[in-house]
């Protein structure tokens, strides 16, 4: 990018006084967010860090809440068991996430005493943290002077000045055009009345323009393209793979669940037992039933519709087959109880098939110890 286009040190200085008065109207009130004159915690800062990624404020708040009332320090979560951590974080997906949460606590409170390092290098080499969480805790809580880089941040450099190349193709030039407005003083406000700035009125529709305060120089707006900045190249579609979920019970209405291998895609979750997840025609029920049921049964039948989740890279078709079984019957897994769904670490696509049965599955010839619903599930 050439140097024309970035701000002069005057201008760069203006915009950061300009967002800094804004901020201190304006800024949100976040729970893991150190109050003016409070002290940040790097614990919370990193927890929320993590939790946040690839998620949303709202949908963030309730887990970091249970996280930190259960696990109030790094070194208590480091001596959590593992099960235990990935229940608690069921429903916020990208579970390596969670895995590399209970490592890097580990890490912090074996290798460095308790402490989070102090340095953006420091902070890379924990596990999880990447480029932007070490930068964000870095100067958010040791104030040294990093580039906080995340969608919003990008969405408003974007319009700022008005960059048209495509994602991902651009973002080293809006870090550059960040880095040139990250001010040496009070740099962790600044980094995070930016992200304010884009989660609040730099919007990803129907940004809020008449209140930002850097509306006049917003060369995006003067051209009449904010809204549709920043560009975003063509993505790659995703395929869909099928598969046929094993709803299966006891006669004591209990349900047959096994853990995922701990590496890969929900890695260590739990799961009720499925055939291969394909990109193919959905299989026929019953030869599902007869290939790769976990345990042989014949009182079966399908569960009208199917349930429909997105990953990353594919989309999940998954039809259901509800079936019962005898008092002890030998199956790899664990029986659980209906009103014991929430002890288990159930990804969230787990959630919408136990719905999807709960509410769809059963017949009026099921006895009441199958046909019981758990009290208080999240699904």
């Amino acid at each position: 990018m050439p140097d024309l286009d970035r701000p002069d040190p005057a201008a760069a200085a203006d915009l950061g006084a300009r967002l800094l008065a804004w901020y201190d109207r304006e800024r949100r009130d976040l729970p893991w967010r150190p109050r003016p004159g409070e002290t940040p915690d790097p614990y919370a800062v990193w927890l929320s860090e993590i939790m946040l990624q690839q998620t949303t404020v709202a949908a963030v708040k309730p887990y970091y809440a249970r996280f930190l009332a259960r696990w109030p320090t790094v070194r208590a979560l480091a001596k959590a068991d593992d099960a235990a951590v990935m229940t608690e974080w069921a429903g916020l997906g990208y579970y390596a996430r969670a895995r590399n949460l209970l490592k890097c606590a580990r890490v912090v409170a074996d290798e460095h005493g308790g402490e989070f390092p102090t340095t953006e290098e420091g902070l890379r080499a924990l596990p999880g943290v990447g480029a932007y969480t070490a930068a964000a805790i870095a100067v958010i809580c040791f104030g040294r002077r990093a580039v906080v880089v995340d969608g919003n941040v990008e969405r408003v450099m974007a319009r700022l000045f008005a960059v048209e190349e495509p994602l991902p193709g651009a973002k080293p030039t809006l870090r550059a055009l960040a880095d040139a407005l990250t001010p040496a003083e009070r740099c962790g406000d600044h980094a995070q009345a930016v992200m304010d700035l884009g989660a609040t009125l730099c919007t990803p529709r129907s940004p809020a323009c008449g209140l930002c305060p850097w509306r006049p120089d917003c060369r995006g707006l003067r051209g009449g393209v904010a809204e549709t900045l920043p560009r975003k190249g063509a993505k790659a579609e995703r395929p869909t793979r099928r598969a046929v979920m094993f709803w299966i019970q006891r006669k004591d209405g209990a349900l047959l669940l096994r853990q995922r291998p701990a590496k890969g895609l929900l890695g260590g979750m739990m799961e009720l037992p499925s055939s291969p997840w394909e990109a193919a025609p959905m299989p026929d029920p019953g030869e599902a039933v007869a290939t790769t049921a976990p345990l042989p049964f014949v009182d079966w039948h399908v569960v009208p519709g199917l349930v429909a989740h997105t990953f990353t890279h594919f989309h999940l078709e998954l039809s259901v087959v509800m079936a019962r079984v005898g008092a002890n019957p030998r199956a790899r897994g664990v029986w659980v109880p209906l009103d014991k769904l929430d002890d288990h670490a159930l990804p969230t696509v787990m959630r919408k098939v136990i719905r999807h049965a709960l509410t769809r599955g059963f017949r009026n010839g099921d006895d009441d110890r199958v046909r019981r619903r758990p009290q208080g599930f999240r699904p």
